[in-house]
C-alpha cells in the first residue's frame, strides 16, 4: 500500500485518516453537536496533510498549493472557532462552515487522485479536463454545498457540546 515512512506515504495516510474522521464530524454538525474525539483527529490530520503537501519538491506554485493554502486557512479558522472562541455566537456557524469546507477540499483532492491513480477512471479522463472528471467533481461540489448549508443551519440552531 502506501509506505508511511516516506513523505508520499505519510501524506497519503494523513489524508485518508482526515477523510475518515470528516464523516462523523460532519454527521455531528448535521445533528447539532460536535464529536470531540473525531474533531481533534479531523482537524489535526487535515492540517498535517495540507502542511505536508508543501514539502514535495516542485518548481513553482501548482493548483495543489492553492488548494492546500485554502485548506490550511479553513482549518485554522475552524480551530480558532472551536478551541479559542468556544463556539460562542457567530463562531458556531463559522466553525460548521469552515470544517465542512475543509472536508470538501480533502474529498475534492481524493476524487482528483482517484482519477489519476485508478486505471479505469484515468481512462475516462486522462487529462482531468474530460466530462467524467467534471461531472464527478460537480456532483461532489453540489453535495458539499448542501452539506455546508445544512451544517451551518443546523449546528447554529441546536447546539449541544457532545453526544
Amino acid at each position: 500500500m502506501f509506505d508511511p515512512t516516506t513523505l508520499v506515504g505519510f501524506h497519503t495516510w494523513l489524508s485518508l485518516i482526515a477523510i475518515v474522521a470528516g464523516f462523523p464530524v460532519t454527521a455531528g454538525l448535521l445533528k447539532g453537536h460536535t464529536k470531540p474525539g473525531w474533531t481533534g483527529i479531523f482537524l489535526s490530520t487535515a492540517f498535517a496533510t495540507s502542511a505536508t503537501g508543501f514539502a514535495f519538491p516542485v518548481s513553482g506554485i501548482l493548483p495543489s498549493h492553492i488548494v492546500g493554502a485554502i485548506s490550511l486557512v479553513l482549518i485554522v479558522v475552524a480551530g480558532v472557532a472551536l478551541y479559542a472562541k468556544m463556539l460562542e455566537g457567530a463562531w458556531r456557524r463559522i466553525y460548521a462552515i469552515t470544517a465542512v469546507l475543509a472536508f470538501y477540499l480533502l474529498m475534492f483532492v481524493l476524487v482528483a487522485q482517484l482519477f489519476l491513480k485508478l486505471p479505469a477512471l484515468h481512462a475516462l479522463a486522462p487529462t482531468g479536463s474530460e466530462p467524467p472528471f467534471a461531472i464527478a467533481q460537480g456532483i461532489l461540489l453540489v453535495v458539499f454545498a448542501w452539506l455546508t448549508w445544512q451544517a451551518a443551519r443546523r449546528f447554529n440552531q441546536v447546539w449541544h457540546p457532545a453526544h
